[in-house]
């Protein structure tokens, strides 16, 4: 019988259990914004290196100066704009790469090694891409004619509403876009989960099972089943991050105008460090749901027909023939074929003999005495 427990603890279990996988996640996220900083770090040196108003920004900062760096680095021929779109290729092949491993090791007693992450991300490379395209058609189809309503809905209110009034009404619209989107994510974070799982499981080639298309359907039944309750953890794990992340980038502004620079980048990188990890708790939340619903069940054994008459003694064996003897009591005593006589005939009586008898007294009557 499957053990159910609490998928939101059992999350935390997993993903603290399988901590390296949110450290290579994490580092390997860093590198590619390293990567794709340098571009914007000579085009700031080239501005700021030679100019006044980087005193504006290093003694103290100020935002009408950041923005009209901003402003002055959109209006010059940059390959910022291009690198910005190069790096979403590289970072969709660390997602394929990492994701899979990870769900496996989750699911698993495989240690979350480096080698392991990256060889369970190969052999699941494409089921994954299958399933990214797959997510963004299902949620173009979907958000698409919501985004096309709040644009209507925002113009409408525009129309007929200011101040407060307006600001709610308006952010009503986004907060449901918002709400169907999570529903897409955890529903598909499921597929990807199956999926997995699903490749643990052999086919009759012998081969393991890589087909994305059966975990959709126990993807869909989980979520329906289980909604009250994975739902609200998904969106508590994910306001859970973006708290993080903004508690941590408000703190970061008001210490730029402090001498030394590394505080900052110190409490920037924890926000995102928390943001990543409450992302791998979903994760580990989502694999204890899935756990719990698994998609083969062990099937009791099957009942065989019993073929012939049944033999009370031995049930398991009905080929046994049937004794027709009564088995007799240990505790009755055998009937005797006759009455017994409650007072029994007198033994007879023993011969007399002439002399005694040499065997028990060891006397030779022909032997003289001494």
């Amino acid at each position: 019988m499957i053990e159910r427990r609490n998928i939101f603890l059992h999350g935390l279990f997993l993903t603290l259990r399988r901590f390296p996988t949110v450290l290579w996640a994490y580092a390997f996220n860093l590198v590619l914004a390293l990567i794709f900083t340098v571009r914007l770090h000579s085009q700031f040196s080239s501005m700021m290196d030679h100019s006044l108003a980087a005193q504006r920004l290093t003694s103290g900062f100020d935002v009408s100066a950041g923005a009209e760096t901003v402003l002055r680095l959109q209006d010059g021929p940059s390959g910022s704009t291009a690198g910005s779109f190069s790096s979403i290729p590289l970072y969709l092949l660390v997602y394929f790469l990492l994701v899979p491993g990870t769900l496996y090791c989750y699911q698993t007693k495989a240690p979350a090694r480096l080698s392991t992450l990256l060889h369970l991300g190969l052999l699941h490379f494409w089921r994954f891409v299958r399933i990214t395209i797959l997510t963004i058609l299902i949620s173009a189809l979907i958000l698409g004619p919501l985004v096309f309503l709040q644009g209507k809905w925002a113009e409408h209110v525009d129309k007929h509403a200011v101040g407060r009034h307006a600001f709610f009404a308006t952010s009503t619209g986004y907060i449901l876009i918002f709400l169907v989107a999570s529903i897409l994510r955890l529903y598909f974070d499921l597929v990807e989960v199956y999926t997995v799982q699903l490749g643990l499981h052999l086919r009759h080639n012998g081969k393991p099972d890589r087909r994305v298309r059966r975990a959709l359907a126990p993807a869909w039944r989980t979520v329906r089943a289980h909604f009250s309750q994975a739902w609200p953890i998904f969106l508590f794990l994910t306001l859970l991050g973006a708290a993080a992340v903004i508690v941590t980038a408000r703190t970061s502004m008001h210490m730029l105008a402090q001498p030394r620079v590394w505080p900052t980048i110190v409490l920037a990188q924890l926000g995102l460090f928390l943001f990543l990890f409450t992302r791998f708790w979903q994760r580990g939340a989502e694999t204890s749901l899935a756990l719990q619903n698994p998609i083969f069940r062990p099937s009791p054994l099957p009942i065989l027909p019993v073929v012939g008459k049944v033999n009370p003694i031995d049930p398991l064996h009905p080929n046994h023939p049937i004794s027709t003897q009564t088995p007799t009591s240990t505790h009755e005593t055998p009937r005797a074929s006759q009455p017994l006589d409650p007072i029994p005939n007198p033994e007879p009586a023993s011969p007399s003999l002439d002399e005694p008898d040499p065997g028990v007294f060891h006397h030779d009557p022909a032997k003289p005495p001494q």
